[in-house]
């Protein structure tokens, strides 16, 4: 990730959930992309991105798949894209794929591209649903094609992904069953990629990459865009209470890789007989960078939150599902609530940045941020101890009606 201040930050990965069938791909990722230090971009910056995205035509999208990985297209159909281009591919034999080209501007930095692509592949191989890249002719996993989309011949990144089966959580009631679920397999995801020995790895330390946690105090250089919104004192607040209760602590925290994006759009499941659903895919690693356990568990609580009807008493069973595998310890407990406040704040403070940007895409990019701003306000008015007593005894209670999970560590039944 670049910390250029003239460009705004974007990732590979974050503009399509490129696992769904296209019948169901009504879905744009809600999630902006935002400048990646403190200072603002500029119109010209927007501009400049605009001009690095891809713009090729199925036609054109047809011809790369079969001059670069040698397969022969038997549909061709664009997917939602944000700043990249994507496309579902179906190839003669009848096997799905989705084509990735990046945008020119991401498709200069190489490094962080390849270690995405082996991470993607890492989890796959430990047997994660995870999508991986298909070789080209020559056996690389992407290619580096100088193509003309209408505006003068520039470079992308392209790659074949495989095709994963199902649909997004969100478009699905959640139960407490498959909350279980995700919060297991969102903890068994960062403990595998803490297994990741690469010469790479260090291209994953993001100094103020603004959607990692540890920068909460950068979103100070961003209040201006609540000027006049009565939630800006609550977000001054939360943004405090990061700094007396969390960064003091940090050193307390477990460190590993994190996905940085669980939520609700980036998880596929299928049913799964009488049981309801299992997860079929995990989407997104554009976002991945080096943090803690603790923020991987706030992150995919809050997201969690969001569609729910239930909101508050979510944390529960994801806590159940997360502690069954990594069981948090005494200063990642205490932080828990600050670290799910700090990412509703995230949300709706960068959501409100990006419209500055993007006014014309204002109803899109507010999805989020306000369900989020009931569920803030919400979290805030019943204080710290009254949700952790409701996510920790959730938790339990849980594992009480559902003997056959696994029981979680340290937490003992009254």
């Amino acid at each position: 990730m670049r910390a250029d201040a003239t460009r705004i930050s974007t990732v590979l990965g974050n503009t399509v959930h490129e696992g769904i069938h296209p019948a169901d791909q009504a879905y744009v990722s809600r999630r902006p992309h935002f400048i990646n230090n403190k200072h603002r971009a500029s119109r010209t910056a927007v501009m400049s991105l605009k001009d690095s995205m891809p713009n090729l035509t199925s036609s054109q999208a047809s011809e790369l798949v079969s001059q670069i990985f040698g397969l022969i297209v038997s549909e061709v159909k664009p997917l939602p894209s944000y700043d990249d281009q994507n496309f579902y591919v179906r190839v003669s034999d009848g096997v799905e794929y989705v084509l990735k080209i990046l945008n020119s501007t991401d498709s200069e930095n190489l490094t962080l591209v390849e270690m995405q692509t082996y991470i993607m592949a890492f989890l796959h191989q430990h047997g994660l649903p995870v999508q991986t890249a298909i070789p080209t002719c020559t056996g690389q996993l992407m290619s580096l094609q100088t193509i003309d989309c209408g505006s003068g011949s520039k470079r992308y990144l392209v790659r074949l992904m495989t095709y994963l089966p199902g649909k997004t959580v969100a478009k699905i009631s959640s139960s407490p069953e498959i909350l279980y679920e995700i919060g297991k397999m969102a903890a068994t995801m960062d403990e595998v990629l803490q297994k990741i020995d690469h010469p790479n790895r260090s291209v994953l330390e993001r100094k103020n990459f603004i959607w990692n946690l540890s920068s909460t105090p950068l979103l100070e250089s961003y209040l201006h865009v609540m000027d006049g919104d009565p939630m800006q004192q609550l977000l001054k607040d939360v943004i405090q209470q990061y700094k007396s209760h969390v960064l003091p602590n940090l050193d307390s925290f477990r460190k590993c890789i994190n996905h940085g994006d669980f939520n609700d759009h980036n998880i596929l499941v299928e049913h799964d007989g009488l049981a309801g659903y299992k997860i079929s895919g995990i989407l997104d690693f554009g976002d991945m960078s080096s943090g803690y356990y603790v923020f991987e568990l706030a992150i995919t609580i809050m997201y969690m939150m969001i569609e729910s009807a239930n909101a508050i008493d979510v944390g529960g069973p994801v806590l159940a599902g997360w502690e069954s595998v990594f069981p948090l310890n005494e200063a990642e407990r205490n932080a828990l609530y600050f670290l799910v406040l700090c990412r509703f704040c995230q949300s709706l403070v960068l959501a409100r940045r990006a419209i500055t940007l993007y006014p014309e895409n204002e109803e899109y990019l507010m999805t989020t941020a306000r369900t989020g701003v009931r569920h803030l306000q919400q979290l805030w008015e019943l204080g710290k101890e009254q949700v952790e007593r409701r996510w920790f005894d959730g938790a339990k209670e849980y594992l009480k009606t559902h003997p056959g999970t696994v029981p979680l560590k340290g937490i003992t039944f009254l």
